[in-house]
């Protein structure tokens, strides 16, 4: 979708009356250069202009037109520039497709052309490189030329506009907020922002992701373009299914899907506005890091332990300072300080901006990545002595090239003139400490991202999947060993047919047909002989007619969880996690989205709590990684092989040190095979 016209007007087109008029003033305040043509059915001018009566006496077709009319006469008039031939249209009205059956309607109709349109329900667009406001309300954003900024595309009208009124110096080329997307959507504008040389990074709020594939071609487009994407994400998506017979329904959240695609496509995902805030400022002001070791220095040492702990909540390491480094530490604190990270340089050298600056200067010497000063300026009384401390952190920064952030521990101790001397300087301010910490794991992540290969293109699931039937462990273990999955050797049948002569003791046996066997007793290990197998099998008798006996695997390294599953809209997922018995109740899993490589669903492995078990735990033999991620493989294809399969669950994977074996397994069937068109 091309949005150039929209987005960089020449020409605007306002339609309707006081909302029309209050959008134009949004252009005046800005300085907007372009032409500006009023419509109005009745007025002669609008806001001292001529105004013409329809979207026919127009003197041409506008690049962008801004609709704030009722929902009736909007589906009008955007009928109407789209035949004129206008580069897009931005709609304010609401009462469409969030206000039930009706209004969906007369939302389809506002799209049934191909001119895009942002919208409805919406505040609309704001271009401060051009000046160009599509916007019915207040707004704080100030005329950005020739500096690069941050561009904001939102859904929520209310969190656009109040970012706009930050005091922090975030400044934005381009705040676009979309409403209900019936047009143009959250990827469409990533896409075109991503080519604009002057947007720095893109923050992005999204309640829903609505084509995931979109998603991740704009994304690729960004990180072709080395341009940062912030992801604020709020709201969950409901699952494709309620897929209750699965112990991954209990422990997959949607949200850990949608992290999993942002983790894909290298998206530095937040948790609050002020940390959106923070990460797109930092990433303006200093840009991407090469990693996350951080060095911070305050002049006390409460400040140093809260540092210490509220960095486990952000991906941030403070590592010990090298020999060499820590030698010219303590010589610049003349051997009165311990000298560690978090560094407490204590106040004795206040106002020496002399030893001030050596300090700073070893400290960011060759550690870190990055560097946090903790810097409270005081609200009232004589604040000259702070001066040397700001200096020599500036100098420091200079001197060694080493990108830094300076927090106040409270917002309203960080001056406006304070922010812009930083800034000036090319370091960021941040108003909070775990505001700070949170903009260099943002950072962090957005260096080590973008350094990567682009990852390849995601699948999405077919659409149309109502979940029908629960496939017996049997029937599941037999599709899985057609696949090439190892499973126990084993025999299923009536308990008065079962013969166990040519499988070899120790023995498992369990109920068939029977969800959550363990929760029940259906599941009976460790027998040894013939006289406990019958023995077994007489107390599964009044769970299940039949019974599965197989081999027990007795050299397991580990148990795991896998699973593939089908999240729609998002895509095809990969769960990895600690099995067995106890799998809800510690939750150790990791989601992803497919496809994946060998490397990747390695590091997945790394990544949970019992990976250094399947990696061999104190001179434990290891389990064979390669085994464990040929199944993976060869379960991730068998969807796309048999497209009525909603999940694949196999709890436990035995992971011993020569294979992976499925040794429990649950398949889930679709009513309908999804339509290929």
């Amino acid at each position: 979708m091309d949005l150039d016209r929209l987005l960089n007007p020449r020409t605007i087109a306002f339609v309707g009356g006081r909302h029309a008029e209050l959008a134009i003033a949004q252009c005046d305040a800005l300085g907007y250069e372009g032409e500006i043509w009023p419509v109005h059915p009745t007025r002669e001018t609008v806001t001292g202009r001529p105004a013409v009566r329809s979207v026919a006496d127009l003197p041409g077709p506008p690049d962008a037109a801004f609709v704030a009319v009722n929902r009736y006469e909007t589906v009008e008039v955007v009928t109407e520039l789209a035949k004129l031939g206008a580069g897009g249209a931005v709609c304010y009205a609401s009462g469409f497709a969030e206000a039930g059956p009706e209004g969906q309607a007369l939302q389809q109709q506002l799209v049934d052309h191909d001119m895009p349109v942002i919208g409805p329900n919406c505040y609309g667009t704001i271009n401060t490189t051009s000046g160009a406001a599509l916007w019915p309300d207040v707004q704080g954003c100030r005329r950005l030329e020739g500096r690069r900024g941050a561009a904001l595309v939102t859904q929520s009208g209310n969190i656009a506009l109040n970012l706009t009124m930050n005091t922090r110096g975030l400044d934005f080329t381009h705040v676009i907020s979309l409403g209900n997307q019936a047009g143009v959507r959250i990827e469409d504008c990533i896409a075109a922002l991503a080519a604009d040389p002057t947007v720095a990074a893109i923050g992005v709020h999204a309640e829903a992701i609505i084509d995931s594939i979109a998603f991740a071609d704009a994304a690729l487009k960004a990180h072709t373009n080395q341009t940062p994407i912030v992801m604020l994400k709020t709201g969950v998506s409901e699952a494709s299914a309620a897929i209750a017979a699965s112990h991954t329904a209990a422990i997959a959240k949607p949200a850990d899907v949608y992290q999993a695609l942002f983790d894909r496509y290298s998206i530095i995902t937040v948790d609050s506005v002020n940390q959106l805030a923070a990460t797109l400022s930092f990433l303006v002001t200093v840009g991407p890091l090469p990693g996350n070791r951080l060095v911070s220095l305050s002049c006390s040492g409460g400040e140093a332990s809260l540092l210490a702990d509220r960095a486990a909540h952000h991906d941030v390491v403070f590592e010990p300072f090298a020999p060499e480094e820590a030698r010219d530490i303590d010589a610049a604190l003349d051997g009165k300080v311990a000298v560690t990270n978090p560094l407490d340089y204590h106040t004795f050298i206040w106002d020496d901006g002399s030893k001030l600056t050596a300090c700073f200067t070893a400290a960011l010497a060759d550690t870190a990545d990055a560097g946090l000063l903790v810097l409270d300026w005081p609200t009232s009384g004589d604040d000259r002595s702070w001066f040397p401390t700001l200096e020599a952190i500036i100098a420091a920064q200079k001197t060694t090239g080493t990108p830094t952030v300076v927090a106040a521990s409270l917002a309203e101790n960080m001056p406006a003139a304070v922010r812009d001397r930083l800034h000036e300087a090319g370091i960021a301010a941040a108003y909070s400490v775990d505001e700070a910490l949170a903009a260099v794991a943002g950072a962090a992540r957005a260096g080590q991202h973008l350094e990567r290969p682009p990852p390849e293109i995601h699948t999405t699931p077919l659409p149309g999947m109502r979940v029908s039937r629960v496939l017996s462990e049997g029937t599941a273990k037999t599709m899985l060993a057609e696949a090439g999955i190892a499973v126990p050797r084993g025999h299923r049948g009536r308990i008065d047919a079962l013969s166990a002569v040519d499988l070899r003791f120790p023995i498992v046996a369990k109920a068939s047909g029977v969800a959550h066997k363990t929760d029940v007793g259906g599941v009976i290990v460790g027998i040894a002989d013939s006289v406990a197998l019958q023995e077994a099998v007489d107390r599964l008798a009044v769970l299940s007619d039949e019974v599965l006996i197989e081999e027990q695997i007795t050299d397991a390294v580990a148990e795991l969880l896998v699973t593939v599953r089908r999240e729609p809209p998002i895509g095809n997922v990969l769960v990895l996690g600690s099995g067995g018995a106890l799998v809800e109740l510690l939750g150790d899993t990791v989601t992803a989205i497919l496809p994946l490589s060998a490397v990747d669903v390695a590091a997945m492995i790394e990544r949970l709590r019992i990976g250094p078990m399947v990696a061999g735990h104190r001179g434990r033999p290891a389990a064979d990684i390669g085994a464990i991620v040929d199944v993976v493989a060869r379960l991730a294809k068998l969807p796309a092989d048999r497209p009525q399969i909603v999940e694949i669950e196999i709890n436990p994977l035995m992971a011993t040190p020569q294979s992976a074996v499925a040794v429990d397994a649950l398949i889930t069937l679709a009513t309908e095979e999804a339509s290929h068109d």
